[in-house]
């Protein structure tokens, strides 16, 4: 029609490449040179090449990452119910069919890498919550529509922790809260949940048979002299760290090995072989990643994606908390990895699809009005 205007190809490209969050991408691209950097220096001293494998993996993740930056939400919302019941399957599946190493059922052997369903259902639960709430603004405030919520998690967090992996279920409890929370459930629902939480967790110590041997030795170390042995890895930590001093030894120079140290003790290497320095930059990309996170959650378009971004950011905050806790034996070690950092192909593919899912919820953020 005569006098109407179609914006030009151009423009309209600009215009979505404003709309990506670039700063939120160089922040993850950051945290995964620092992950880089010390898997190559691990790999030097143990003999195993897990920079490569790392590498392998993140050309591999990708693929998650494109499939939730150019999925609309929306979608993952009509096909909640469908996602809900697929992980439920899979994480039934690792239980009868997994493989074991170091007293945990929890992978599946997929031949050129092991996958951990666990990982997957973190990103699934968020997903089929804010779904499950979001369907259910008109009744929030009930407790019926919390206590349903609660099932929706409980059921994949008892399965996560049949395997037994406790650190994995209490990341599910924690998403749950934190997409609860975004949701406008009442706080006085969600601090009652927490302080129930919190009891069970201290009530399931004394309870025979709940926790293993390693769990109560680990949980013991925290409280007395340790001479079990079972403080090893974060009696060497802070031996890293003490020896890194402010500016640290130098890349590649580390000197320090504990067992698993490419995977939840990833970080000793960072504060080893850069200080000081290396690791408050570390933290200062890690806070600022969070920031971006938050900022989507703040400027979202409607509750399901505030909803999303929220329970991304419990997820990823609690796993840096806690990992960054155990290093420095102020937590016990409860076998959560470090985001972007951490050795494990399912992980890093667990954070890229994150920043893709992210992506996406940014670039529909509701406009501001001045």
């Amino acid at each position: 029609m005569a006098g109407t205007t179609r914006p030009m190809a151009g423009a309209t490209r600009r215009s979505g490449l404003r709309r990506i969050d670039w700063l939120l991408i160089l922040s993850a691209v950051i945290l995964m040179a620092y992950g880089f950097a010390a898997l190559y220096s691990v790999g030097l001293r143990i003999g195993d090449n897990v920079f490569k494998k790392q590498f392998v993996m993140a050309i591999l993740g990708l693929g998650p990452f494109a499939l939730f930056f150019f999925v609309d939400p929306k979608w993952w919302r009509k096909a909640a119910w469908y996602l809900y019941g697929f992980n439920l399957l899979v994480l039934t599946a690792v239980l009868f069919v997994g493989s074991t190493a170091n007293g945990a059922q929890r992978w599946i052997d997929l031949k050129f890498m092991q996958f951990q369903p666990s990982e997957m259902a973190k990103i699934l639960t968020v997903v089929t919550l804010a779904a499950f709430l979001a369907a259910r603004q008109s009744s929030i405030a009930k407790l019926s529509t919390f206590a349903l919520s609660f099932v929706h998690v409980a059921v994949p967090a008892l399965l996560i922790a049949k395997q037994p992996h406790y650190g994995g279920a209490m990341v599910l409890l924690v998403i749950w809260l934190c997409v609860c929370i975004a949701g406008n459930v009442p706080m006085k629902y969600v601090v009652a949940a927490i302080l129930l939480l919190a009891g069970g967790a201290v009530a399931s110590t004394q309870i025979p048979g709940f926790l293993h041997d390693y769990h109560l030795k680990r949980l013991q170390a925290m409280e007395q002299e340790d001479k079990s042995g079972a403080s090893y890895q974060q009696d060497r930590a802070l031996v890293a760290f003490g020896m890194g001093g402010l500016g640290g030894d130098g890349f590649r120079r580390g000197r320090q090995t504990l067992p698993e140290q490419q995977n939840d003790f990833i970080f000793t290497v960072v504060g080893e072989e850069l200080g000081l320095v290396g690791t408050t930059l570390a933290l200062f990309a890690y806070g600022f990643f969070f920031y971006r996170i938050w900022l989507v959650m703040l400027f979202a378009a409607e509750p399901y994606y505030r909803m999303l971004a929220a329970g991304v950011l419990g997820m990823l905050a609690f796993h840096t908390i806690v990992n960054l806790g155990m290093v420095l034996q102020i937590l016990p070690v409860v076998g959560l990895w470090l985001p972007f950092m951490s050795a494990g192909g399912t992980a890093l593919w667990l954070c890229m699809a994150c920043v893709g899912l992210l992506l996406k919820v940014r670039a529909k953020e509701k406009p501001l009005l001045f």
